[in-house]
């Protein structure tokens, strides 16, 4: 073969390689334009007011689904809360797993009480391992109640894979609302 043919080859072949490398890299739009992570997260102040965990209810939007744990009247919009994923949720008060489906434990701890003043249960789901219902969910698999232990309320949420989440709390909207901690986990990345 002779060097013409051989250089014109080599220019063949170096050539794509440089067209590759000169276009630049289109930067991609974020899912539903979430810009949310996945790291723990936790907020409040230890002086808020504390309530009773009163209610969970969940719901799906179009990009993520949302956890609202319902605080009860008299709990601060400031009260103390964490979230993040970890190896295993555990039951509050005796360290007991709390086995969730999907690919990645969401524990919620949220500062609580579990009971009012004489004791009564101010949340008692029928089925704690079901304390609510997410079946069709997107991201969502199961929801558990890790019961309540001075204080300190656990949630437990399976999810589909370990996703972008959010945190925030509202006040309540009138006399007698609760104020309520948010929780949602994007549908995908």
């Amino acid at each position: 073969m002779n060097a013409t043919r051989i250089r014109s080859l080599l220019t063949l072949a170096i050539v794509p390689v440089a067209v590759l490398t000169a276009t630049p890299a289109q930067a991609t739009e974020p899912y539903c334009g979430i810009t949310w992570g996945s790291r723990a997260e936790a907020g409040g102040s230890s002086t808020a007011d504390v309530g009773a965990l009163t209610e969970l209810r969940a719901g799906r939007h179009a990009c993520f689904d949302r956890l609202v744990v319902d605080l009860g009247h008299g709990a601060d919009a400031d009260v103390q809360w964490r979230v993040g994923y970890v190896p295993t949720v555990r039951e509050v008060g005796t360290g007991d797993p709390l086995p969730l489906r999907g690919a990645a434990d969401l524990e919620i701890v949220v500062t609580a009480h579990g009971h009012d003043g004489q004791g009564n249960a101010t949340f008692d789901p029928p089925v704690d391992a079901a304390a609510e219902d997410v079946a069709g969910f997107t991201t969502f698999r199961q929801v558990s109640w890790g019961h309540s232990f001075e204080a300190q309320s656990v949630i437990g949420l399976g999810v589909r894979a370990r996703l972008p989440f959010r945190v925030h709390t509202l006040e309540g909207g009138g006399p007698g609302d609760s104020a309520r901690l948010v929780i949602d986990v994007a549908h995908r990345w």
